[in-house]
C-alpha cells in the first residue's frame, strides 16, 4: 500500500494517523517532492476508475492561474492526456491523499471511511 501525501495537508495527516492506529503497512510518497510521472498518474487513474479532472483540485488558485479549469472534460485520449500532462507539471493540483490498495485499486482518502475502505481491500 502506498499513500500519496502533502505533509501540510490535514486530510493527509489524518489518513496517516488512522493507518498507524490500524497497524497498516504502507509507504509514504510525498508527491510534491517525488512527482509522479504521466504514466504513474495514468496508472493511479485506472486504479481509481476516475478521469483526471476528478482528481484535480480545480478550486485551488493554481488551477485558475495555469488554466486547467478551462481544459475540456471530454472522454477522449487527447483531452485526458492534456489533463494528465498538466497534473504532472503541477502536482500541487492532484487531490490528496491517494491510497493504492493491496487489491490493485486505489481511493482518494479524504475521509475516515475512505481510508478504512482502502484498508479493507485485500489482494
Amino acid at each position: 500500500m502506498e499513500i500519496w501525501i502533502n505533509p501540510a495537508c490535514s486530510k493527509c495527516r489524518g489518513a496517516l494517523t488512522l493507518l498507524d492506529a490500524e497497524g497498516a503497512e504502507y509507504t509514504v510518497r510525498r508527491y510534491l517532492e517525488d512527482v509522479p510521472s504521466e504514466t504513474e498518474i495514468r496508472e493511479v487513474l485506472a486504479r481509481l476508475g476516475l478521469a483526471p479532472w476528478d482528481i484535480t483540485r480545480t478550486s485551488d488558485p493554481l488551477a485558475k492561474e495555469t488554466g486547467v479549469r478551462d481544459l475540456p472534460r471530454e472522454e477522449t485520449d487527447e483531452a485526458r492526456d492534456r489533463w494528465i500532462s498538466h497534473l504532472a507539471a503541477h502536482p500541487k493540483l492532484i487531490q490528496r491523499p491517494i491510497i493504492t490498495a493491496q487489491d490493485g485499486t486505489a481511493v482518494v482518502a479524504r475521509t475516515e471511511e475512505a481510508v478504512r475502505d482502502a484498508l479493507s481491500r485485500k489482494g
